[in-house]
């Protein structure tokens, strides 16, 4: 048989099979089985003439000067944070940037050690048991943990409550996870930036099968009724799942003290902001070690009985039957997590719990500068602050956010007369520009 007759070795048909494959659904030829728009059909070339690399290296600088020069003062779940870099220099080494999934741990150790170190570490912050390495971000590993609610609920229930202030993202990831699983995700109000008790009280029911908090939320506010939420959720049977971030964690109560089955959020460390580029975190109770999606990393022994590292109870479709999988979580994470786990190890204990309290101190020292300029309140909730406040505008809050880009600043907008501001030690140096910005524009 000639190579022409064996076609393709990623499609390996015949000319006879691919025939009789045509005439069974009907069409003369393969294009016929495509509807491609003439405007964006491949015309042979690429429209790319050939230059130098100076001359495209002048081209690119030329088209990223277009770009706005802003200070950005944005948050919602996505902060920046100073990487130190010690992070740079050593995740950049060949051995971690050529490794893929630690699928040989004979020749993965020093990977597969790093990656259990950021699942210790994510084990003492939340003081859950478990911890995973690989998951793509926030808004999936709220996804998977409703996955989970509705696995390991021992009666029946098909209602998810989320904040009323859930970032829209996230809900709609959530809402995109359960949609085949007979969920429904519903809002429950909330109360001067935290959850209305009395509300949620009236609301959660016992066909409630996962109740998620943030803490803080993502207005930046301190959730003060967790312990409250943990108890609501467990007299009703439903799992309690809390979102948060490691630098939160150094400074406020171990979720596991509060009642929580499971952790859930964006890293928040390791990475600049990349425009959405994260780590997702998630950590949970001993009970559920065979529902983690994703992939654990385990400590054993070697026949010498020496310690070893390796990829364990992989749940994930990819590694065992589809229809066993608790997940399609397949994506490595694992440099990313790796670079968490490095810059983690840098601060050390106190420099997180460090940074922590200088993220409060910003958002406070912050509002307090803003509330003094006219047309401003802030906060607008009279509760604690980590990293960032909502700001009430009496001019309408669009055109107070454009102006402060034409000053140079980038800030959420989040109803006709609220603004949101997030100051770390990114850009706290800023802050005081920041502030004198709103004194041209907010009046």
């Amino acid at each position: 048989m000639s190579s022409d007759d064996r076609g393709s070795p990623f499609a390996p048909h015949t000319a006879a099979e691919t025939e009789a494959m045509l005439a069974a659904v009907g069409v003369a030829d393969e294009e016929a089985l495509f509807d491609v728009p003439e405007a964006v059909r491949f015309d042979g070339s690429f429209g790319i003439e050939p230059r130098s690399e100076r001359a495209i290296r002048a081209e690119v600088g030329d088209l990223l000067a277009r770009n706005d020069d802003l200070t950005e003062f944005l948050g919602r779940g996505h902060y920046a944070h100073y990487v130190p870099s010690v992070v740079d220099h050593l995740s950049d080494r060949s051995e971690f940037l050529t490794s893929y999934t630690q699928y040989q741990p004979e020749v993965a150790q020093g990977f597969l050690q790093a990656l259990f170190e950021y699942q210790s570490m994510l084990v003492e912050l939340t003081g859950l048991p478990v911890a995973n390495c690989s998951m793509y971000d926030a808004a999936t590993a709220l996804g998977e943990a409703a996955s989970l609610a509705s696995r390991v609920r021992e009666t029946t229930g098909t209602r998810v409550l989320v904040p009323d202030h859930l970032q829209r993202g996230r809900r709609e990831v959530l809402e995109n996870y359960v949609a085949g699983q007979e969920l429904t995700v519903e809002p429950y109000p909330m109360a001067d930036g935290n959850a209305d008790l009395d509300a949620l009280a009236d609301q959660v029911g016992d066909g409630t099968v996962m109740l998620y908090a943030e803490n803080p939320t993502v207005r930046g506010c301190i959730e003060e009724s967790l312990a409250d939420l943990g108890a609501l959720a467990d007299d009703h049977d439903a799992l309690f799942v809390v979102g948060s971030d490691p630098v939160a964690l150094a400074v406020l109560r171990e979720p596991a003290s509060v009642g929580a089955d499971v952790v859930v959020g964006d890293c928040s460390l390791g990475l600049p902001t990349a425009y959405g580029m994260g780590l997702g975190l998630f950590a949970c109770r001993d009970d559920f070690l065979r529902q983690v999606p994703g992939r654990l990393v385990g400590a054993s022994e070697d026949e010498a009985g020496r310690r070893a590292y390796t990829l364990t109870l992989q749940t994930r479709e990819q590694h065992i039957r589809r229809e066993r999988a608790t997940s399609n979580i397949c994506t490595n994470q694992a440099w990313v997590a790796l670079r968490a786990a490095m810059h983690v190890a840098t601060l050390g204990p106190d420099g997180l719990r460090d940074l922590a309290n200088d993220c409060v101190r910003y958002a406070r020292d912050l509002a307090a500068d803003l509330d003094d300029v006219v047309g401003l309140r802030a906060p607008v909730h009279d509760r604690h602050y980590l990293r960032e406040f909502p700001v009430r505008t009496d001019q309408p809050a669009d055109a107070v956010a454009a102006d402060l880009r034409e000053e140079g600043f980038a800030v959420h907008t989040l109803d006709e007369h609220l603004l949101q501001v997030c100051v770390t030690d990114a850009n706290a140096d800023a802050a005081a520009d920041l502030v004198a910005a709103f004194e041209e524009v907010a009046p």
